[in-house]
Parts: structure tokens; C-alpha cells; sequence
């Protein structure tokens, strides 16, 4: 459109400049002038494909329309403008762009320099003595030098401008890209990181109480027919067990669902989250050992004092998942032992057992959540822990938690 636009204008104005017989008698023939205008329009066509061809071929039909006296001095000079720009906006191989602009411009200005130069053999273009401040062809060359120097330099300084711009916007745009893609990957994380987190919270409220139902109801079977009082004791613990398995699910649930409070913790529906299960519960978990037919040890060593709700409420959380493994994997007769220690600078809580029962040596087969649970939770904190089997037989959790 832009080179039909172009050559429609030529074929007015070389008309027109033909009419007002701008070069007299030299003027070219209109076969002639109709070359030209289709030899400066048509490369407009193919620039974005073949920039620096069209710019050579183009300053080459532009120095044509004034070698051969083609009436038109006007629109020929956007012709040779657009080319020029073009090579600068479009040419990826940019020490070519600037080769070829180099080559067209030093061959303008020689082409101005020999002109100007021949111009002086005219015998009335030498100084004159009518007193003017600049001999009037001196001043007509100067003038002819500065309007190249404008007209060349616009080219290149737009070209070069929206190649910098068309730059700048592509890595813009990849940036953009990049940080959607960005936003989605965090969110497919966040979603994998909630995930996590909700199935360690079930598998910590969950797996303690199940554990001990599943004890107690085993128990209450093996003995419904020769002691059902013992049954019935059993069963009863069963029923305690779901009773706080269910309003242990409630109360994570209405965390799950809450946001952040003013002070950045996490509440449930009643105002008493996680926190509320701290070390003053720790007892409690030794009790449902010994209720489930392990004998444990509960012994709290140092003077009890506040620490922080989240420290409070990982201690009870790593308690509860080292007594619900000594229920599951160390034998129904295994003694246990549950320690909470009270430091200068934190407190610490040991869970260990012998691991002597009457089942097969324990077996740690699980679904990896439990220890991978306590070793977040505790990473969260700031502390430190040890899980493993010690050398005289049994396990050991040991966990400290900084309080200051």
C-alpha cells in the first residue's frame, strides 16, 4: 500500500514539475520518467523483506532521477528516506544495518561533495564583490550540506530508535511471559504446598487417635469373652478416642478455613487454634500410651514456664506422631519413656521405647509423612531434631526448640 500510495504521488508530481518545465530543454523523455517512478516506488514493496537491498537499489534510482533530469525533486526524497529508516528498524545483523547505511550515505555526500566541487568551474559561481556576507554559491553549498546532514541523520536516528523500541518491547513481552509462567508455577505450588500441609495436619490429628482405637478394640476382642469388664474399659477408650479425633478434625478444619489475625497466627472458628495443644497436653498423650497397654514414663524436667504458642504447639505435634509410632510399630507390650525438658534457651521433648514386644522386630513401614512432618514443623521453628533407633534397641525422638 505504502509503494502504491508512493508511486501514485511520483506520477503526479513528475507531472506536475514536467509541466512547470523544470529543467528545460534537458528534461528527460516520459518513458524515461516512467521508469524512474516505478524504479523509486516498486523497492518500497520488499523492504521489510530485503531492507538493505532495497536501500542500495533505491539510492541507486534516486541518484538516477537527477543524473537524468527526471522532473520530480520531491517525493523522491521519502523514497529514500523510508529505505534507510527501514534498515535501521528491521535488519537484525545489525553490523550490516550499519554497513550498508554507511556505504549509501558516504555515497550521497561524495556525489554532494563532486557536485559542489564542479559547480565551482562556473564562472558565475565565484565570489562576487556586491558586498554580501557569504558569496551566494557558497552559501547555497553550505546550505546543501547541513539539509543532508539533517535529512541522513533522521534516518538513521528513527531507525535505530524504533529498533530500540521493538527491542525493548520483545523483552518486555518475554518478561511478561516469563512471569506468568512465574505466577503459575507458584500457584501449582502453593496448591502442592497446601496439599502437603493439610494431609501432615490429618495424618498428626488422625493418626494418634486411630492408632489407639485400633489398640483398644483389638484388646476388647481378644478379652469380650473371658473379661468384659476389661472389654468394656477398652471399648470406652474407643469411644473417648473417636469423641477427641473428631473435635481435633473440627478445630483444624476452622484453622484451615480462617485467615491470619491481627497478630499474623492462625486461629480456628473459637479463637483456640493449634496453640491451645501445647506442652500442658503432653501428659495427656502419655496417659492414652499407658491407657492403649504400654507402660510409660512421663517426667518433665526443669521449671515449667511459658514459651511461644508455635513452640508449644510444634512440641505437642512431635510428641503426639513419636507416641503414635511407639503404638503402631513397637510391639504391644513396649515401654516408652516421654520427657519435656525446660533450657536456658529452649525447651526439648524425648520420646523413646524400648521397642521389646511380642509382635516382630518393629518395622518403620509408612507413609513417610510422620517424620517428614516433624522435621518441617521443627525446620520452622528453628530447631533441631534427632530421629532413630538407638544402639541398646528402640527408638528415640529428640527434639529441641528454640524459646528465645
Amino acid at each position: 500500500m505504502l509503494a502504491i500510495v508512493l508511486g501514485s504521488g511520483l506520477a503526479i508530481t513528475t507531472t506536475l514539475y514536467g509541466s512547470a518545465g523544470t529543467y528545460g530543454d534537458d528534461q528527460a523523455a516520459w518513458w524515461v520518467s516512467a521508469l524512474i517512478v516505478v524504479a523509486n516506488a516498486a523497492p518500497i514493496a520488499f523492504r521489510r523483506r530485503w531492507p538493505m537491498s532495497v536501500a542500495v537499489v533505491s539510492a541507486l534510482a534516486f541518484a538516477a532521477t537527477q543524473v537524468l533530469h527526471v522532473p520530480e525533486v520531491f517525493l523522491v526524497n521519502f523514497t529514500l528516506f523510508i529505505p534507510l529508516y527501514t534498515v535501521g528498524a528491521w535488519c537484525s545483523d545489525r553490523v550490516r544495518a550499519e554497513v550498508v547505511r554507511w556505504v549509501v550515505i558516504g555515497g550521497m555526500f561524495a556525489w554532494l561533495f563532486l557536485a559542489i566541487a564542479f559547480g565551482w568551474a562556473v564562472p558565475n559561481a565565484l565570489p562576487n564583490d556586491d558586498g554580501g556576507l557569504i558569496p551566494p554559491y557558497i552559501a547555497l553549498s553550505l546550505l546543501n550540506i547541513v539539509i543532508n546532514v539533517i535529512y541522513f541523520g533522521a534516518a538513521w536516528y528513527a531507525g535505530n530508535r524504533a529498533w530500540a523500541s521493538a527491542v525493548a518491547k520483545h523483552q518486555l513481552d518475554e518478561r511478561t511471559a516469563e512471569l506468568a509462567a512465574e505466577r503459575e508455577r507458584n500457584a501449582a505450588q502453593a496448591v502442592t504446598i497446601e496439599r502437603v500441609r493439610i494431609a501432615r495436619e490429618l495424618h498428626d490429628v488422625v493418626a494418634h487417635h486411630v492408632s489407639l482405637m485400633g489398640v483398644q478394640a483389638g484388646a476388647a476382642r481378644r478379652v469380650v469373652d473371658r473379661d468384659p469388664e476389661q472389654a468394656t474399659a477398652s471399648l470406652g477408650v474407643v469411644e473417648e478416642s473417636a469423641r477427641t479425633a473428631v473435635e481435633e478434625l473440627r478445630r483444624m478444619l476452622g484453622t484451615l478455613r480462617s485467615d491470619h489475625d491481627d497478630d499474623g497466627q492462625r486461629g480456628d472458628e473459637h479463637g483456640d487454634g493449634p496453640s491451645t495443644e501445647g506442652l500442658g497436653r503432653i501428659g495427656e498423650l502419655a496417659d492414652s500410651a499407658r491407657t492403649a497397654g504400654h507402660p510409660t514414663e512421663y517426667v518433665v524436667v526443669g521449671d515449667a514456664r511459658d514459651v511461644p504458642p508455635t513452640v508449644s504447639a510444634v512440641a505437642y505435634r512431635i510428641v503426639q506422631e513419636a507416641v503414635t509410632n511407639v503404638l503402631k510399630h513397637a510391639g504391644p507390650s513396649a515401654r516408652a519413656d516421654v520427657r519435656v525438658r525446660y533450657l536456658d534457651d529452649g525447651v526439648e521433648v524425648e520420646v523413646t521405647d524400648d521397642g521389646h514386644g511380642e509382635r516382630p522386630p518393629r518395622t518403620t513401614a509408612g507413609s513417610g509423612l510422620g517424620h517428614v512432618g516433624m522435621r518441617e514443623r521443627v525446620g520452622a521453628v528453628g530447631g533441631r531434631i534427632e530421629i532413630g533407633p538407638r544402639a541398646r534397641g528402640g527408638y528415640l525422638v529428640r527434639a529441641w526448640l528454640p524459646t528465645t
